[in-house]
């Protein structure tokens, strides 16, 4: 395999796995990053995303020279055959993508790339369809001279797991017009072992949307699913085993609970809806995905409320504040949101997160703590080590025995066996009104 000169622009999560994936592989890589004193930490070996492995690997490339930093484009670009776009694209406030991150590393590009220089612009950064045929005619016009093919090569990377995702994955999509261009990513992917799929730039840029719309709704359809099961006395968990066991539908993503979030679904399915509706294009579902997703919330809030009479001056104990486990990444965190419904209802919150923190709560990391005094506790992330938890001993610090297992990850049984009102999510709870049946002729 050729060792070949790539240039990662933009060390956040996405950039700083890329270069240290490729430097892992036998390239050197030079990151660029603008951010002075985040530059001057990544050269010292400092990693500033709590991502299992990357500050290991980061170093240990940085030792042997196959990864360096630079602050400006002029000292990292010159000599890269392939530039990593890995800038951030926020939602701005009517939910379309922002793209000023684009636009602005475009414009250092175009100042640091050596005169003629001949490049891959790879966009790893989520952006709507059309982007990449936007900063070819902008580089155009900006630099006449390079001889630039700007590719769209969207990443898939899941939080917590970002290396395998990265190592391992199930496929590699490049939108891309230039033959060269396309076998130069070809050749740098081979070894992962994984299909490319080749496609037009457009297509790759809608795919990264759509995939993580898709996930969204899963999540969605099964939460309404779920909510459809403690209706009827159904549980949920036997339902989608029978889903998931139809190979056109399979097991991922349907299981029921708080809701999806974090810094990609949310994001992701705001800017698609936004530009759908620019285009003119109605896109009911997929507004019906979000509404159902934040409904989790509420709901929640009313049958805590319910069971307790009120929540003004509650004491409840929210387990969870990462927006899953594994991270500590509280971005659109459906277990925050429902710490700040709570007490926009009067509540007292009190949280446990092992990783994640939140100003908005008293935070513990101790779960016993956290649930000291309170009347109701609330599993909203789904941390392994609760389910190991001392039933009695929790019993007899809190003021109610009332647990609401907002993600189906507690031990139920020990749980109810200690003398707990359990109520998971689209599963029958114990000690409550049976539900609605079907009226005989």
């Amino acid at each position: 395999m050729r060792r070949h000169q790539l240039a990662v622009v933009g060390a956040g999560y996405v950039g700083l796995t890329v270069a240290a994936c490729f430097a892992h592989l036998g390239h050197r890589v030079r990151c660029i990053e603008c951010d002075r004193d985040k530059a001057r930490a990544l050269a010292k070996g400092r990693v500033p995303v709590a991502e299992p492995g990357i500050e290991e690997l980061w170093r240990r490339h940085l030792a042997d020279g196959s990864l360096q930093v630079f602050e400006r484009p002029q000292e990292g670009l010159p000599g890269a055959e392939v530039v990593f776009l890995c800038v951030g694209t926020p939602a701005a406030p009517g939910g379309e993508a922002d793209l000023s991150q684009v636009w602005a590393a475009a414009a250092g590009l175009a100042q640091g790339m050596p005169r003629g220089a001949r490049a891959v612009l790879a966009v790893k950064s989520t952006v709507p369809p059309g982007t990449a045929h936007a900063l070819r005619s902008l580089m155009c016009s900006l630099r006449p001279d390079l001889h630039l093919s700007v590719v769209a090569n969207p990443e898939f990377l899941r939080e917590g797991q970002a290396l395998t995702d990265f190592l391992s994955p199930p496929r590699i999509v490049i939108g891309v017009e230039e033959e060269w261009a396309a076998v130069l990513l070809e050749e740098l992917y081979a070894p992962l072992g994984a299909p490319v799929v080749r496609c037009s730039p457009s297509s790759a840029e809608l795919a990264k949307y759509a995939c993580n719309a898709f996930l969204a709704a899963r999540i969605s359809f099964v939460n309404e699913v779920a909510e459809i099961a403690e209706a009827v006395g159904a549980d949920v968990a036997e339902v989608t085993r029978v889903m998931g066991m139809d190979p056109r539908i399979g097991p991922a993503y349907l299981e029921p609970g708080l809701g999806w979030g974090g810094s990609c679904l949310p994001k992701d399915l705001r800017a698609l809806i936004a530009r759908a509706r620019t285009l003119g294009v109605p896109v009911p579902l997929l507004e019906g995905v979000a509404a159902t997703n934040a409904r989790q919330v509420s709901r929640l809030v009313a049958r805590l409320a319910s069971l307790l009479g009120t929540l003004s001056g509650r004491r409840v104990a929210l387990w969870g504040l990462a927006f899953k486990p594994g991270c500590g990444d509280t971005r659109d965190s459906p277990a925050v949101a429902l710490g700040r419904a709570l007490q926009e209802a009067g509540a007292e919150v009190w949280a446990y997160d092992p990783v994640a923190s939140a100003p908005d709560f008293v935070l513990h990391r101790d779960p016993y703590r956290a649930a000291e005094g309170a009347e109701a506790a609330v599993l909203a992330t789904a941390w392994p080590e609760l389910r190991a938890l001392d039933w009695e001993r929790l019993r007899s610090l809190m003021a109610r025995p009332l647990l609401v297992d907002a993600r189906n990850g507690l031990d139920g049984e020990a749980a109810q066996a200690a003398g707990f009102t359990y109520i998971p999510v689209g599963r029958p709870a114990v000690g409550h009104p049976a539900p609605a049946g079907v009226e005989g002729p």
